[in-house]
């Protein structure tokens, strides 16, 4: 599932509000709480938020008119993330869409009441969001991207696309990553191992950052994978050993009322494509 699934998903749940909701109060319109975490100007982001506002408008739900979308961009940074959460909360939506791990952290802290469905979060249990995938137990549910052991898989597809590769780093943002990048670590380093590859971190947090591991990562000849919340605009204008991960997945059935018992929707089937 990609992540334009994700957030066209997070459109049908929305639409899904109780007829309390939707059929008793028709003068009041609804509001939707959006936190990206990434810049506005993010063609990839454009592209989701467009099939997430298009989702709602085959679903009855159309922005100014009966629905209010009220967008933050919080560009990787995570004060703006903390402000934007505050200001959220405060205009009092009847959902927020979360999008990555330190962005449902922030709001997180803002609020235990208003549902929060998230989305590129892979340690929602560790990072504290839900108490387990069966029944989150609290206001926060939405979609697990990927688990710890996918380093691992990531490092061995890595090693069929350059055998010869003895060095290997795992590239990561460690105010975004999850537990600061431990969590996709210890798979990582059980797999080079294995491998009989020498595993490096390269924690990174700005582009300036992410140019500076690649050169030195060019000079000694290493491969590269990274957990998919670094920016990686630095590392697309370089060739090299890379690959791109797609979630695939059958849409699951949400409850409406964003309960504490609805489960998690954990992606059990991985495409990856070359």
């Amino acid at each position: 599932m990609r992540r334009r699934d994700f957030v066209t998903l997070l459109g049908s749940t929305a639409a899904a509000w109780p007829p309390a909701a939707r059929g008793q109060q028709p003068e009041r319109m609804q509001r939707i709480g959006v936190l990206m975490g990434w810049a506005a100007d993010d063609p990839q982001m454009q592209a989701d938020l467009a099939a997430f506002t298009q989702k709602l408008k085959e679903l009855g739900w159309a922005d100014g008119r009966n629905v209010r979308i009220d967008y933050r961009w919080a560009s990787g940074d995570v004060g703006r993330m903390r402000t934007f959460s505050k200001e959220l909360v405060e205009l009092h939506p009847d959902v927020i869409f979360a999008a990555t791990t330190p962005v449902t952290a922030a709001l997180q802290r803002e609020t235990q009441a208003i549902p929060i469905v998230f989305v590129i979060v892979s340690d929602p249990v560790g990072s504290g969001f839900v108490t387990g995938l069966p029944r989150p137990g609290g206001n926060i549910t939405g979609f697990m991207h990927g688990e710890a052991a996918m380093a691992g898989k990531w490092l061995e597809l890595l090693k069929e696309i350059a055998p010869r590769v003895r060095r290997a780093a795992i590239m990561f943002n460690p105010d975004t990553a999850p537990r600061g990048g431990a969590y996709f670590l210890s798979p990582f380093e059980v797999a080079a191992r294995s491998l009989a590859i020498d595993p490096i971190t390269a924690p990174v947090r700005n582009d300036a950052e992410i140019e500076t591991a690649i050169v030195s990562l060019g000079r000694e000849q290493a491969g590269l994978v990274d957990d998919g919340r670094a920016s990686l605009r630095a590392r697309r204008r370089r060739r090299g050993p890379r690959h791109e991960r797609r979630l695939v997945g059958r849409r699951p059935s949400l409850t409406p009322a964003f309960l504490a018992d609805n489960p998690m929707v954990k992606m059990a089937c991985f495409e990856c494509v070359h």
